[in-house]
């Protein structure tokens, strides 16, 4: 008599690499939650340690995907790295998450002019502002704040930051890389005065009592974005169906991680050794945006800090990497060019994304592009079938980007 039991889906061997940070909950969970089991992928995760290693790594062919820095393939498309290997995005892995950490003595120096528990962008930019130039004025060496890759979202948040506070970067501040995993202890040994990390690192350093979070991604630019899916444009090219079926998995795990009422399941899931390596109750506190900015301090409730659901959170929208772009630019990183912009526009695949998810019942953008920065409120749209809200997604200093304008964004940003 023929086996009549239900056949499991032939299983599709798909490597991916992330690094231990809040926002690679959505590869975590479609492994763990049986998301990708479910539709024939078998996902095999690899913790890394520094960005750089991890590109490398899917550069060489280690990995078929990625958890990676949102312009991490816009600035390989554009010639970056040691090595070239087209990577395209097909889908982003949630919005915000990211905090800047100072030093005890920097943050004490920064209440003297003014700087708040709140985390408020404007208020302690100003702040930083004033005590970085009590330093150069009592003849101290110049501050260094450490990020985590120059490609990285956290680079070009701060040094926006930075600038429009008063503080101009690399001549009143240094910056440098280092490791996510070791800012904490960077900032411990006195090799920097403060970070742009993920979390849970800075809530790390806060439990250590060795740092005070000053800022937060969600006060600089709200609803922004930062980690994505990077896929070899090769092998996203022979696996289509594959990738389709990972990014569908991907999605629901994003739900799954969105609803309020898994957050203590999703921090014990992400606190295992082989992941995050921290204690859950350390992960709450970024997972539910409730967290005290230093320790034994009040806690503070931050609007939008880490969002995997909603608002189109895994749309990989163009605006958002010709934004990217443009602070590339900015920071003579890359020369601007119509051909640097086409390479920009064409890594980011919203198509892709559209495809994977026809017919889910999730609601998709009918447009690929946005005003940056535009909604002060949340704002419904319909994408033709579904209702979708959008924002808010602010500035701090009340700019927009208009990716239509951007040879006027760039040169009004020189």
């Amino acid at each position: 008599m023929p086996d009549q039991r239900p056949q499991k889906p032939q299983q599709t061997p798909i490597t991916a690499g992330f690094m231990p940070l809040l926002d690679a909950a959505l590869l975590i969970v479609a492994h763990e939650k049986g998301f990708c089991e479910s539709r024939g992928i078998a996902l095999k995760l690899v913790r890394e340690t520094s960005w750089a290693t991890l590109r490398d790594r899917m550069t060489v062919g280690h990995f078929d995907v990625a958890h990676m820095l949102a312009p991490m393939p816009i600035a390989a498309a554009l010639g970056s790295g040691p090595m070239y290997a087209p990577m395209i995005v097909p889908m982003a892995l949630g919005l915000g998450g990211n905090a800047v950490t100072v030093s005890n003595a920097l943050f004490h120096e920064m209440c003297d002019y003014g700087a708040v528990d709140s985390g408020d962008a404007k208020l302690n930019g100003l702040a930083l502002a004033k005590a970085l130039a009590g330093r150069a004025a009592a003849g101290r060496k110049k501050s260094t704040i450490g990020i985590v890759h120059r490609f990285s979202s956290h680079n070009f948040e701060l040094r926006y930051w930075l600038q429009a506070s008063g503080i101009v970067p690399d001549r009143d501040i240094d910056l440098t890389v280092v490791p996510p995993p070791f800012m904490a202890d960077a900032l411990a040994a006195g090799h920097i005065d403060g970070f742009c990390v993920g979390e849970p690192w800075n809530s790390v350093a806060v439990e250590r009592g060795v740092g005070n979070i000053v800022t937060t991604k969600s006060s600089i630019w709200r609803s922004s974005p930062d980690k994505v899916l990077a896929v070899g444009q090769q092998w996203a090219e022979q696996n289509r169906q594959a990738l389709a079926a990972l990014m569908q998995a991907l999605v629901e795990a994003a739900i799954w991680c969105g609803n309020g009422a898994n957050i203590e399941q999703l921090a014990s899931i992400l606190s295992a050794p082989g992941y995050l390596d921290q204690p859950a109750a350390i992960l709450r506190r970024g997972l539910s945006g409730e967290m005290p900015f230093r320790r034994g301090g009040p806690i503070q409730k931050v609007p939008d800090f880490l969002i995997y659901d909603g608002r189109a959170a895994t749309f990989p929208w163009v605006s958002h990497a010709l934004w990217y772009y443009t602070q590339m630019v900015r920071w003579k990183l890359f020369t601007h060019s119509n051909k640097a912009i086409a390479a920009a526009r064409q890594c980011y695949r919203p198509d892709i994304y559209r495809a994977a998810l026809a017919g889910s019942g999730i609601a998709i953008p009918s447009v690929s592009m946005k005003v940056e920065g535009a909604l002060s409120e949340p704002t419904i749209v319909s994408d033709g079938e579904f209702r979708l809200t959008l924002g808010p997604d602010g500035f701090f200093d009340g700019q927009k980007f208009d990716p239509d304008l951007i040879e006027d964004y760039i040169f009004a940003h020189k």
